[in-house]
């Protein structure tokens, strides 16, 4: 999810030692016991999504469950383990790309017709959709619970913007892709670049706001998916390039950081904004000088403001003894009053359009107000759907998104990489 942090390796021990799915259960003298596998990691989070445990287990005494720790960074290979092994945790915690692979080889407990209806309808079905997927049968299934999601925002600096006397874009009017970069150019001088684009990783942010203008870069025919770079996918992928190397309003040795590492320039005022994963705001809020004033503005707009989302989630295993207990337990955590709970600690946006309302989450403070309108302009990433999707990412996308980026290569030259390169990868996955 862009901010994995290991914080408990007991987590591996725990779950290659059986995560509580292999038969501990209610017996005559004792109550079910879930296990439920969590990787919320910030301070916040993880204290939210204890009290909601502890709220639970005191009012089922019959169904008690116990909180693991784990951690983004290897939660996967436990999982495959777990879930080969027959020791799994009852309910565990994930983002939804993970879900595709396992609920094809059948290992996940299939939602669709398994939750009550408050918590269905709650839950737009955009969010819906980044959690079905082909249940390895023929058919499609609901296989985890989406819960928090991240949109793309631009966090910047108040008084720069207020004295370059630029417009503050609103949610109902937010800026074009060519206000932007028209801000971008009255925002560069006296050492302040307009904007900074960390681009370590720089593939889900191009591929999420490229369908700003219906840039999907995969498309899916006579049931094969190929990669596709036409004018749609090229077009913000050519403004940044722009900004970086034609304006000049972006600074290149930006391109190499993490998300959070333009932090101290941009309170320096070497940056005068930052488009970043709404999370971001926390570190901001934290770390931000004394009288420093920041603001978050909404996503930006092309023919639209669609961005790619993915969900952090919560899912059964198959091989889980207590499935109906772990699916209660599940709509008790995710109801509205709790999402809200949770997107707060982690400053992230809930998929609950009860939390969404929440005033915790939609007051003006911190850019809350801002940042949960964003969560209308998420949709499906395509991405998600694409099987062979990750090694595409790694072997091809990134060195060739971040050589273009760099300006070694020309657009129409990466676009023939990406496809040429990115077929040949994906050819393995459809034979």
């Amino acid at each position: 999810m862009g901010k994995k942090l290991a914080l408990a390796a007991v987590a591996i021990a725990v779950l290659a030692t059986g995560c509580g799915g292999g038969g501990t259960g209610k017996s005559s003298d004792g109550p079910v016991k879930l296990d439920f596998l969590s990787l919320a990691w910030q301070k916040e989070s993880v204290e939210a999504n204890k009290a909601i445990v502890e709220e639970w287990n005191k009012a089922n005494p019959e169904i008690q469950v116990t909180y693991v720790q784990g951690s983004w960074d290897n939660v996967n290979d436990q999982l495959v383990t777990s879930f080969e092994g027959g020791d799994v945790p009852d309910v565990f915690h994930n983002d939804s790309p993970a879900l595709a692979g396992f609920a094809s080889k059948g290992y996940l407990l299939d939602l669709k017709d398994k939750l009550p209806a408050s918590l269905r309808d709650d839950i737009p079905q955009a969010a819906w959709d980044t959690v079905t997927f082909d249940d390895g049968s023929g058919g499609e299934g609901v296989f985890g619970v989406p819960f928090l999601q991240e949109s793309q925002v631009i966090i910047a600096n108040k008084k720069l913007l207020d004295e370059a006397g630029v417009r503050i874009p609103t949610p109902a009017e937010p800026w074009t892709w060519n206000e932007f970069g028209e801000a971008s150019r009255k925002l560069t001088k006296d050492g302040t670049y307009g904007v900074a684009w960390p681009m370590k990783s720089p593939v889900n942010k191009v591929l999420n706001l490229a369908l700003n203008f219906g840039g999907t870069f995969f498309e899916t025919s006579g049931g094969k998916t190929t990669v596709k770079v036409g004018p749609e996918e090229k077009a913000v992928l050519q403004r940044i390039h722009d900004q970086l190397h034609k304006d000049k309003t972006a600074d290149p040795s930006a391109l190499g950081m993490g998300t959070a590492d333009p932090l101290p320039g941009f309170f320096a005022g070497k940056y005068a904004m930052l488009p970043v994963g709404v999370y971001l705001r926390q570190q901001v809020a934290e770390q931000a000088p004394d009288g420093f004033e920041w603001v978050t503005l909404p996503p930006l707009k092309g023919t639209t403001s669609n961005q790619g989302a993915v969900s952090q989630t919560l899912s059964v295993p198959a091989d889980s003894k207590h499935q109906e207990q772990a699916v209660e337990f599940i709509s008790f955590f995710l109801n509205g009053k709790n999402q809200a709970r949770l997107a707060k600690g982690d400053w992230l946006l809930p998929t609950s359009q009860e939390a969404a309302s929440d005033p915790s989450i939609t007051s003006p403070e911190n850019g809350w107000d801002v940042a949960t309108a964003s969560a209308k302009d998420l949709v499906v990433a395509p991405f998600l759907k694409v099987n062979g999707y990750d090694e595409w990412k790694s072997k091809v996308a990134t060195p060739v998104l971040q050589e273009f980026l760099a300006n070694k290569i020309s657009l129409d030259e990466a676009a023939g990489k990406l496809v040429e390169e990115g077929n040949q990868v994906l050819e393995r996955y459809q034979r």
